[in-house]
């Protein structure tokens, strides 16, 4: 289902925990790291998308978590022509999308990246709210900037401990220290993730 200008409706989710730290997954069998999201299908509205994509990528279901915000609007990100399928070329030209912001309400171990027969990610782990961008995949980069910004007029004071804003997604307007090094390719899943 596209708009008329090629792009997709999706939805994206940055789920916190009560550090302010963000839920961070590595692609299946890639060196990336991202945000869970997918596609909005016909009928459903972005909460119900956010919902059946939240169950599906990473085993939450809507008693685990709590909607903190959203972005007012679709955020866009084009893909390039290499990544898109020969059928669809000239007509997709990327997603469209609302980000939602969540705090996760269930435990650690509610977590089941193995819920589907077609897994989206084998590791994640929690980690601060500026997560490094360089290890998102380039065309996906600005909208996750542009998410974690506008989203982050919700956080909260963390439940304990400072709260640590340190890391490369940090908007330009305030100063940088230096970036956290990239994840490891090999890193293993958090404690509990079944």
């Amino acid at each position: 289902m596209l708009d008329r200008e090629g792009f997709r409706p999706n939805v994206g989710i940055i789920l916190l925990n009560a550090n302010n730290e963000v839920w961070w997954g590595k692609r299946v069998r890639e060196h990336s790291w991202q945000f869970p999201q997918g596609g909005i299908k016909h009928g459903e509205t972005p909460e119900q998308a956010m919902f059946r994509e939240l169950e599906e990528e990473i085993g939450l279901r809507a008693e685990h978590v709590k909607i903190v915000g959203r972005t007012r609007d679709w955020l866009r990100y084009e893909v390039p022509d290499h990544f898109i399928k020969r059928e669809v070329r000239g007509h997709y030209r990327g997603q469209k999308q609302i980000w939602f912001l969540l705090r996760m309400v269930g435990r650690d171990c509610d977590v089941n990246l193995r819920g589907t027969s077609h897994p989206e990610f084998d590791a994640w782990r929690w980690h601060d709210y500026w997560v490094p961008l360089d290890v998102v995949i380039e065309f996906k980069r600005e909208v996750y900037q542009q998410a974690l910004q506008e989203l982050s007029r919700f956080l909260s004071r963390p439940s304990h401990g400072p709260r640590r804003v340190d890391n490369a997604a940090r908007p330009a307007s305030t100063p940088k220290k230096p970036a956290a090094p990239a994840l490891p390719s090999n890193a293993a899943p958090a404690p509990d993730t079944k």
